[in-house]
């Protein structure tokens, strides 16, 4: 019970995002020009020091971000189970944001890997499906153990646990993002929402 609480305050919930179509998937589809890697988040308690949530990005072919049970949504990014799609620069500074408060800092883990590697992780986190709740480490270990060279991940249901593993990849970097704002995670959502709007609008797209 403790530790769905702990997940439903960061972000770890199952939530039922609306099923985007695969139209609206392709149309927002996004690749980044640098090499591809995989970018472990954390989000971590600023009173306790516990891991509250556990998402992947993925970039390859496409940048995407698996959220398992994840609360994250924004009328620009089509979500299709538990995938986030079309992670432009804008897109992936507010998925950072949203989740980055008073209560609550990300740890961002990053490490190079092969284009292959990078296109299995984007094949595996399209098929996991929904996640439950609380299951957002499992499900990220699970798809990480998978992944050549990533067999050594152990499962574990414990976020921190999971990125203690993760840093001990050969030439990860790690950064912290913090942010001092509104503890609740919806207002979070909902400010970064209208800011990535305000953005699309602004582009002219």
């Amino acid at each position: 019970m403790a530790c769905l609480l702990a997940a439903s305050v960061a972000g770890c919930t199952g939530s039922q995002r609306p099923q985007a179509d695969p139209s609206e998937i392709m149309s927002r589809s996004y690749r980044d020009p640098g090499p591809s890697t995989l970018t472990l988040y954390t989000m971590i308690s600023t009173r306790t020091g516990s891991g509250a949530h556990t998402s992947l990005m993925i970039s390859g072919s496409e940048r995407v971000i698996f959220d398992p049970a994840g609360s994250f949504r924004a009328d620009i990014v089509p979500v299709k189970d538990d995938v986030l799609y079309g992670i432009t620069p804008n897109v992936e500074r507010a998925y950072r944001s949203s989740h980055a408060r008073e209560t609550h800092y990300a740890r961002i883990q990053t490490v190079e890997v092969t284009a292959q590697q990078a296109e299995i992780a984007l094949q595996l986190a399209k098929q996991m499906g929904p996640v439950p709740g609380a299951f957002c480490a499992n499900s990220t270990a699970q798809l990480l153990q998978q992944v050549p060279g990533f067999g050594h991940i152990e499962t574990t249901y414990y976020p921190i646990k999971l990125s203690d593993q993760f840093g001990q990849l050969p030439g990860v970097e790690m950064a912290e993002y913090r942010e001092n704002d509104d503890a609740d995670l919806q207002a979070g959502l909902a400010f970064n929402n209208a800011r990535l709007n305000q953005l699309e609008s602004a582009s002219g797209q």
